[in-house]
């Protein structure tokens, strides 16, 4: 059900979940205010008037993210370089020939691409990782490539490195960044003062990538 408040479309969704009221932004779907089950209705008025310049900054945040994919046309980011897609009937996998990306038709397509940027990520992060920590002198004990919507990396007590695939949609200092970031908990686990300056040590402009992964996390996608 959309509802209007403070010039403000909002849609209300109930959930059995829910221990307070959250109000969420969506690309696709706007603004969405999540209640507990037995929350009044004017609850989530409240909070849309409440978190309103929030909401108004994050529209406009989604809308610039909108227009940056639409703006791709029949390409994809690679690491600060631009392929092209060409999708061809009869193909069941992704082979790139120079900058240009020979893909599945229909369905098949994005699903493919996934793959292989996936198998991508595995190729480019290995040997990145490899040199950190030869540079650095740590050992991870495991490396996963995974898929999670806000996660860029991850580093475990026990050194299994974790990187998202997606980091491949970015510029390359983005994916070096976030290499060192966790190559750096191999030896300070925590985000102490001494974290960071290992980190800057390493990756002297780490910030200005930090600040690139806030503004344009979102837009790394297919």
């Amino acid at each position: 059900m959309t509802q209007l408040s403070d010039g403000i479309f909002y849609s209300v969704r109930r959930s059995d979940r829910a221990r307070r009221v959250r109000v969420r932004i969506d690309p696709g779907r706007g603004v969405e205010v999540v209640l507990p089950r037995r929350a009044a209705e004017r609850d989530a008025a409240a909070a849309v008037r409440e978190l309103k310049p929030w909401i108004e900054r994050r529209l406009l945040e989604a809308n610039r993210h909108q227009q940056t994919l639409a703006a791709r046309g029949d390409t994809l980011p690679y690491l600060g370089t631009t392929l092209t897609l060409v999708a061809q009937a009869g193909r069941e996998r992704v082979v790139q020939r120079d900058h240009t990306l020979l893909i599945p038709a229909g369905e098949k397509g994005e699903s493919a691409l996934e793959r292989w940027y996936r198998r991508m990520a595995r190729v480019e992060i290995t040997p990145r990782v490899d040199r950190a920590c030869a540079q650095l002198g740590g050992e991870y004990s495991k490396l996963s490539i995974r898929g999670q919507r806000t996660r860029w990396g991850s580093c475990s007590r026990i050194g299994a490195l974790s990187f998202n695939w997606r980091l491949l949609l970015a510029p390359e200092a983005v994916l070096d960044y976030v290499i060192w970031h966790e190559v750096c908990h191999l030896k300070v686990m925590d985000h102490s003062q001494r974290f960071w300056s290992l980190v800057a040590a390493n990756c002297p402009d780490y910030r200005n990538q930090i600040t690139w992964l806030r503004r344009n996390g979102a837009t790394l996608v297919l």
